[in-house]
């Protein structure tokens, strides 16, 4: 039996897909530690939730039955994963240190930090990827001629790296002016306190 729909008219149906890119796809958790996706209507894995993220798809996963969102949680254990099997990215002292952030009153100051050096290497990476393009065929691409690739690329290279120095640098100094503004606050007339310089 072929059922027929009804003709929507063409401003409601763009409403409705803006508001289909605009949220996020729901992922549902289970007891089980099953994860089901809303929008295909199918049980998913872990590692279908890496492909996602891979792919940019924005996506937020949520307890079944309480409703909490455990998006972090999930993203964790595919880090987790990562960091088990095949090449860590993370040392077992970078580790510590982060760890050791935690509970501290540098913590929430650390993460913004980390989160914008992240960023900035991240627009580096595609600023890379965009001077590569048509300048060789990804499907043969080696490592070993990535590397040759990036030799030739030196100075751009050495220009986008000192570029990302300076703005981690940069940001490293502006997290330090807002905890001196913080301990001026904290401790008005503080003596011996003296608030760094640029």
């Amino acid at each position: 039996m072929v059922q027929t729909r009804r003709a929507t008219p063409p401003t409601a149906t763009a409403d409705a897909s803006a508001v289909d890119k605009a949220s996020p796809r729901i992922l549902k958790k289970y007891p089980n530690r099953r994860l089901y996706d809303t929008e295909t209507s199918s049980y998913i894995t872990l590692a279908d939730v890496k492909k996602m993220v891979l792919t940019g798809q924005d996506f937020v996963v949520r307890d079944a039955k309480t409703g909490d969102d455990l998006t972090r949680s999930i993203l964790l254990q595919i880090i987790l994963e990562e960091e088990t099997g095949g090449v860590p990215m993370f040392s077992s002292q970078m580790l510590a240190q982060i760890i050791r952030f935690y509970g501290h009153a540098m913590q929430g100051m650390m993460g913004s930090y980390l989160e914008k050096n992240l960023q900035t290497f991240t627009d580096i990476q595609g600023r890379l990827a965009e001077q590569a393009k048509g300048l060789y065929d990804p499907k043969v691409m080696s490592p070993e001629l990535w590397t040759q690739f990036l030799n030739g690329q030196a100075p751009a290279v050495q220009g986008l790296m000192g570029n990302y120095l300076e703005q981690s640098k940069a940001m490293f100094v502006q997290m330090q002016e807002q905890m001196a503004k913080q301990a001026e606050t904290l401790f008005p007339g503080m003596p011996g306190f003296v608030p760094p310089k640029r």
